[in-house]
């Protein structure tokens, strides 16, 4: 039973990913339509449209393998040499500055936060 609920949850979330898509080809925005189908779904759960127990086990499922979805990227990257050299060095450079500086920019808004008052949602 749970197995069946999972699936029918991920279907649902597969369903607000192409009503996004839909929505960015008819209007023909430059957002990707994934973007848009998350910010529906989140509007959606915020305003209690979409209860969190219709979502929750088919998300977490799909979170929880998200790792498995990068495998193709991972072993397409490996076939291009020059990535893995020079290149990669300084991707990879990029890559932890990156992470630095949002890491620290999410612990001092965090901070801020805290410091002023805001309550947890």
């Amino acid at each position: 039973m749970k197995i069946l609920k999972i699936i029918v949850q991920i279907i649902f979330l597969y369903s607000i990913l192409l009503l996004g898509e839909e929505i960015a080809k008819v209007c023909h925005l430059p957002i990707p339509g994934s973007i848009i189908g998350l910010v529906l779904l989140f509007v959606a759960l915020q305003l209690h449209i979409v209860k969190l127990e219709w979502v929750d086990l088919g998300a977490g499922l799909l979170t929880g393998e998200l790792l498995l979805f990068f495998v193709p990227s991972a072993v397409g990257v490996v076939q291009y040499g020059q990535i893995v050299g020079v290149i990669g060095i300084k991707l990879v450079t990029v890559i932890i500055l990156s992470t630095i500086v949002v890491m620290a920019c999410t612990g001092l808004v965090a901070d801020y936060m805290q410091k002023r008052g805001v309550k947890k949602v």
